[in-house]
């Protein structure tokens, strides 16, 4: 004869959901690798179309040597979704070494809002050499990476 203890064979079958389900929750893919290697090719890729919209001599996203350290801003927290801080060492004209600190915020799904701190970078409009005005590509943008 068995015998039964009520809700054992419950209790025994929820621990087992449980361990199941936990077990598919992998580490995030969102890391600072990913987010450094995004936002350096974005941010790289917006400086070249900034430098030509204000009529400076044309550069390669490459010349502008962009180079990225980020980190999650939650405390005990060093991957995954929410506030990010980035501080993006890089080259401008003529080679003048230049550093921004950005503001992320990252979905789950790998796509970002940066935007800088202040106005670092001039605003959301900037003066080109002839006075014209135009939109500051770096002062916010969005991004997004793939998180497979």
């Amino acid at each position: 004869m068995e015998v039964v203890v009520p809700g054992i064979r419950l209790r025994c079958g929820m621990a087992i959901m449980a361990a199941i389900a936990a077990g598919g929750c992998g580490a995030s893919p969102i890391t600072p690798p990913r987010i450094e290697r995004a936002i350096t090719s974005t941010f790289a890729n917006l400086v070249h179309v900034q430098v030509s919209w204000m009529g400076l001599p044309a550069m390669k996203p490459t010349d502008f040597a962009v180079k990225a350290s980020c980190r999650r801003m939650t405390p005990g927290a060093a991957v995954g979704s929410g506030e990010w801080a980035c501080l993006l060492l890089w080259q401008g004209p003529e080679r003048r070494p230049l550093r921004d600190t950005y503001d992320l915020f990252v979905n789950t799904d790998g796509c970002y809002l940066a935007t800088v701190e202040g106005d670092a970078l001039g605003g959301p409009t900037l003066a080109g050499p002839n006075g014209r005005r135009v939109r500051n590509l770096l002062y916010a943008f969005e991004g997004c990476f793939d998180t497979t």
